[in-house]
């Protein structure tokens, strides 16, 4: 067996995510996640609800995605904190996401949603150590900056997902029914998706689709 593989997660976790970056003879998109108990490592057998164990219910800034590693959806929590800054120019960091995507979206939302993020200092954090690249977490992040910008929380049962174009329309992700079925299963009542996804999809008695074209109506939504 020709395989490349390595733990992430914080040290100060008892979590880890087992992660290939080579393999010969299968795909390196798959992870696993891990415990550390006294026993040794031990699988986590439903990841979504280790992810969002801590989740705030009521908190500004929050929304849960169903995202993608590999085959496997796991639902993660994404966090956005909006703030003040006195500096020239304002700060944009990001830990589980590309930083360069997060200035993307923030360019987005001021031109296309009139929002004045200029002299805001932006954070976004992905909960539990976990890294995503996919397009799909494009509205998660645009909701939960607002979120936190408006001072107004997301509802705890909505997921979301959808990538975000540069005209600031929401368009059309892949596995969209597997990432509702992961969401229904932890008991999610509302999914905000792309209007294009909800055209292919049968329709859920468990979960309520509500389907959206662009970041301003995708946020008023959202947000209410």
């Amino acid at each position: 067996m020709d395989t490349v593989l390595y733990f992430e997660g914080e040290k100060s976790q008892a979590y880890r995510i087992l992660r290939a970056v080579k393999n010969r003879f299968g795909s390196t998109n798959e992870i696993g996640v891990f415990e550390m108990t006294d026993a040794g490592l031990t699988e986590v057998s439903n990841p979504s609800a280790w992810f969002l164990s801590e989740r705030p219910q009521k908190g500004t800034g929050s929304v849960v995605i169903p995202c993608l590693e590999g085959t496997r959806p796991i639902l993660v929590e994404l966090q956005a904190l909006v703030s003040p800054t006195t500096m020239a120019l304002p700060r944009r960091m990001a830990n589980g996401v590309e930083a360069n995507r997060i200035a993307l979206l923030i360019a987005v939302m001021e031109k296309r949603m009139g929002l004045h993020l200029a002299g805001q200092d932006v954070y976004v954090n992905v909960v539990g150590g976990l890294q995503i690249e996919e397009p799909a977490l494009d509205l998660g992040i645009v909701a939960a900056i607002t979120s936190s910008f408006r001072n107004r929380p997301i509802s705890p049962t909505t997921v979301v997902f959808g990538e975000v174009g540069l005209g600031g329309e929401i368009r059309a992700v892949g596995h969209a029914e597997t990432r509702l079925r992961e969401a229904a299963k932890m008991g999610f009542q509302r999914c905000l998706l792309p209007e294009r996804n909800l055209t292919k999809l049968a329709p859920m008695q468990s979960v309520e689709l509500l389907e959206v074209a662009e970041v301003g109506e995708a946020l008023d939504a959202v947000l209410g």
